[in-house]
Parts: C-alpha cells; sequence; structure tokens
C-alpha cells in the first residue's frame, strides 16, 4: 500500500504517525515515538551551554546539533524500512515545522534564554526534515500554525471535515490519539495526498 510519514517534534523527540491508503480508505499503519537524543542534555542542547565558555559552548552545541541529525537519520531509515519490509511504499513525509530563526551564531543565541529555546524547537524540526530528504523522500513541510488551513488547500477537504476523519481514524486505532497523533496524521494526510 502507498503510505506517508507525519512527524511532529518536541525537544529529544518526536510523534510518527504512518498513514496508508487502501482502496481510498485512509488507515493507521503505525505510530511510535522516535527518541532523537543519545543523552539527555541534548534535549536542550543550548541550555547545556549556556554556562559554558565560548568555544567549549559551540563545541557542546554542534556535539548536540550532529547527534539529533544522525538519529533523526537513522530512524527515519528504520521507520522506512519497516515499512518496506511488510510491502509498502513510502510516498512522501510531512513534517510539522514552527517559524523560522535568523542566521544568529551559538553566542547570539546563547545570549537571550528565549532564543536558546526557539533554536532548539527549529533544531529537532530541521533534523527531521534533513533526515527524511537524507533517506530520499519527499518531504513537505507544513506550518504548525496554520495546520488545517494548510491541509485544507492542499487535500482539498474543509478543515471540519479534516478533523473529523482524523478523529474517526483516532477512534479507529484507540488510544493515545493526543494532539500530537493527530496533527502528524494531518501532516501525514498531506503527504500521502501531495502530487
Amino acid at each position: 500500500m502507498k503510505v506517508a510519514f507525519g512527524l511532529k517534534a518536541h525537544s529529544g523527540w518526536a510523534a510518527l504517525i504512518v498513514l496508508g491508503s487502501e482502496d481510498g480508505e485512509i488507515v493507521v499503519v503505525d505510530r511510535r515515538r522516535i527518541e532523537l537524543v543519545e543523552e539527555e542534555w541534548q534535549k536542550q542542547p543550548y541550555h547545556a551551554a549556556e554556562e559554558l565558555e565560548s568555544n567549549e559552548a559551540r563545541r557542546v552545541v554542534g556535539r548536540g546539533v550532529k547527534s539529533a541529525y544522525k538519529i533523526s537519520r537513522k530512524e527515519i531509515s528504520a521507520a522506512v524500512k519497516r515499512a518496506e519490509r511488510v510491502g509498502h511504499r513510502v510516498v512522501g513525509c510531512g513534517v510539522l515545522m514552527g517559524e523560522s530563526m535568523p542566521d544568529w551564531t551559538v553566542a547570539q543565541i546563547l545570549a537571550v534564554h528565549f532564543r536558546m529555546h526557539k533554536a532548539e524547537g527549529v533544531l529537532f524540526r530541521e533534523a527531521l526534515a534533513t533526515g527524511a530528504e537524507e533517506n530520499k523522500l519527499k518531504v513537505i513541510r507544513v506550518p504548525e500554525k496554520e495546520l488545517y488551513e494548510f491541509a485544507a488547500r492542499l487535500v482539498g477537504h474543509s478543515a471540519l471535515t479534516l478533523h473529523a476523519q482524523v478523529a474517526a481514524l483516532g477512534k479507529a486505532i484507540g488510544p493515545p490519539w493526543g494532539r500530537d497523533q493527530k496533527d502528524s496524521a494531518v501532516a501525514a494526510l498531506i503527504a500521502l495526498n501531495s502530487k
């Protein structure tokens, strides 16, 4: 069956929903949490570097960023292999994205606490999108703040219809089916219907 991934990042992990289309019906093929860090401090690499000397701070942040990208690539590769092993064909990946941020240096980010939070949020979203691209998936960057409106334009259903469809998917599969899973399902639906 044709399947697509939907991913929603958090600090150090992401929700993954895999939707498939079978005889015109949308079904949840897989649902899981994927870890994006090896060590606890890597969930917030900028916070881990906050009190360090400039060169050491850059080194720590660099290690955290590199690790997030490496693990993301590995986890998405594993998800693709799981899908293909049972005969599915992965056609795309929707990744929920927030606002981008200026091209600040590590020092500029560490100078303002709010920037550290923003940088860490951007880090895991970008790591997921890049990991999917490096696994040769068509990636759709889905603006999280206007998720349903964006989806309605691309999928051709109203936001109300999409809400109902996602709720029905949750009833069919059972808990957990919270906001992370719902948002990831909409992202997957966009990727599944993308031309």
